[in-house]
C-alpha cells in the first residue's frame, strides 16, 4: 500500500543570495530603511524629549537649511564626505580595504596647516593655495603608500595596517599641536592666520566655501574618468576581480596596489585640505571627525557610483547637522545627534543585506 504525500505544517524560512535584483528594486529597498530609520528616530525622539516629532523633524531641516549660512555648512560638509568616499573608490574597486582615510586626512591637514603657519603670510593667495592643494595630497599619498608597500610585497593585512596607522597619524598630530599651539599652554592650535587669512579659501561663488566646492567637482569627474576609461582603472579592477588572472594578463600586482593607494591617499590627503584651509582654519585630533569611516558607507552603499555617493552624503549630512539643531534646540546633550546619526546608519548599513539576500518561506512536505 503506497503512503500518500501529505503537507506538514512545519514552516522553513530560509536565506539565499540573489543571484540578481533591478537597480528600482535595490533602491526601493533602502527608501524603506530610510522610512523605518525615521520612524525608529521619532520613537526615540519621542522618548527622550517628549515633544511632537513631526517638530522635531522641522528642527532638523532648520537646522539643515534653516538658513543660507546653515545650507552652504550643510554644502560643506557633504562635498568633503564625498571627496574622502570618491578617494576610497580606487582601494576599494581593487580589494584593498583601506580604513586609513582618517590618518590620511589628518596628514593632509597637518601639511595644510604647515603652509599656513610658515608661509601664508609670506606668499602671494595663489600660490600659497597651490602648494597647499599639492602638498597635502602629497602628504595623504605618503601616509597611503606605507601600508600599499607592506601588502604589496609582504601580503599584510591591509584593514589592520591602514587603521593603525590612523593612530600613528593622531599622535602625530598631538605632537604637532603642542609645537603650534596658541596660545602658549592651551594645548590648541586656535585659528591660524585669522587677522590676515593667509592661507584660507578665498569666497568663490559668493561664498567662503564656494572653492571645496569646485575642487571635488573636478576631483570627482577626473576619478570617475580613471576608472572608468584608463588603462590605469581597467588593471585595477582586474587585481580587485582576482590577483591570479592579472599576472596572467601580465598586470604588475604590486605596481597597481602602490600606485592606486597613491591616488586614494592623495585625495584623502587633498580632503585635510578642505577642511583646514577650507572650513575649520585649524588642526586637532578631531579635525577628521570621523569622516574616513562614514564615507566608507558612502562608498559602499552607492556601489562606487559618483550619483549615489552625492546622495548618500546628503542624506547624512542633511540629518547629521539636523540632529546638532535639536539637541540645542530641546536642551539635549551632544550625544542626542550621534544616536540619531547611528540609528541612520544601522538601517543604512542593514538594507544592503536585503539588497544582497532574500527571505524564502515555505512548507515543508512529509512522506
Amino acid at each position: 500500500m503506497s503512503k500518500q504525500n501529505k503537507t506538514s505544517g512545519r514552516t522553513v524560512i530560509h536565506m539565499e543570495k540573489r543571484n540578481s535584483i533591478s537597480r528600482g528594486k535595490a533602491w526601493a529597498i533602502r527608501l524603506t530603511a530610510v522610512l523605518l530609520s525615521l520612524i525608529v528616530c521619532a520613537i526615540v525622539i519621542v522618548a527622550i524629549t517628549k515633544q511632537n516629532p513631526l517638530q522635531v523633524y522641522a528642527g532638523i531641516i532648520q537646522g539643515a537649511v534653516g538658513s543660507k549660512r546653515r545650507i552652504w555648512v550643510t554644502v560643506r560638509e557633504t562635498v568633503v564626505l564625498l571627496v574622502i568616499a570618491v578617494g576610497l573608490v580606487p582601494a576599494f574597486r581593487m580589494r584593498f580595504w583601506n580604513i586609513g582615510a582618517e590618518g590620511q586626512i589628518l596628514m593632509g591637514g597637518a601639511a595644510s596647516a604647515a603652509l599656513m603657519i610658515y608661509l601664508g603670510n609670506t606668499l602671494p593667495l595663489p600660490v600659497a593655495l597651490l602648494l597647499i592643494i599639492v602638498v597635502s595630497a602629497i602628504a595623504g599619498m605618503l601616509w597611503g603608500i606605507i601600508p600599499a608597500f607592506f601588502k604589496a610585497y609582504f601580503n599584510t593585512n591591509e584593514t589592520l595596517f591602514t587603521l593603525m596607522m590612523n593612530y600613528v597619524a593622531t599622535q602625530i598630530i598631538n605632537f604637532l599641536i603642542c609645537i603650534w599651539e596658541n596660545p602658549k599652554g592651551s594645548n590648541t592650535v586656535g585659528v591660524i592666520n585669522s587677522k590676515t587669512k593667509g592661507g584660507w579659501f578665498p569666497r568663490v561663488f559668493g561664498s567662503e566655501y564656494g572653492l571645496s566646492v569646485l575642487i571635488v567637482l573636478v576631483v570627482t569627474i577626473l576619478i570617475t574618468l580613471y576608472m572608468n576609461y584608463s588603462k590605469h582603472g581597467y588593471e585595477l579592477a582586474v587585481v580587485g576581480e582576482s590577483t591570479d588572472t592579472a599576472r596572467y594578463a601580465g598586470i604588475n600586482v604590486k605596481n597597481v596596489i602602490i600606485r592606486t593607494m597613491c591616488l586614494s591617499g592623495a585625495v584623502c590627503g587633498l580632503a585635510g585640505a578642505l577642511i583646514v584651509s577650507g572650513a575649520s582654519h585649524t588642526i586637532s585630533t578631531s579635525t577628521a571627525g570621523g569622516r574616513g569611516f562614514t564615507a566608507i558607507i558612502v562608498a559602499w552603499m552607492s556601489k562606487f557610483n559618483p550619483a549615489a555617493m552625492l546622495i548618500v552624503s546628503l542624506f547624512l549630512v542633511f540629518m547629521q547637522q539636523g540632529s546638532i539643531q535639536i539637541a540645542t534646540q530641546f536642551g539635549l546633550n551632544e550625544n542626542a545627534s550621534d544616536i540619531i546619526t547611528g540609528i541612520l546608519l544601522f538601517f543604512l548599513i542593514g538594507c544592503e543585506f536585503f539588497v544582497n539576500y532574500k527571505l524564502s518561506v515555505y512548507r515543508e512536505k512529509e512522506a
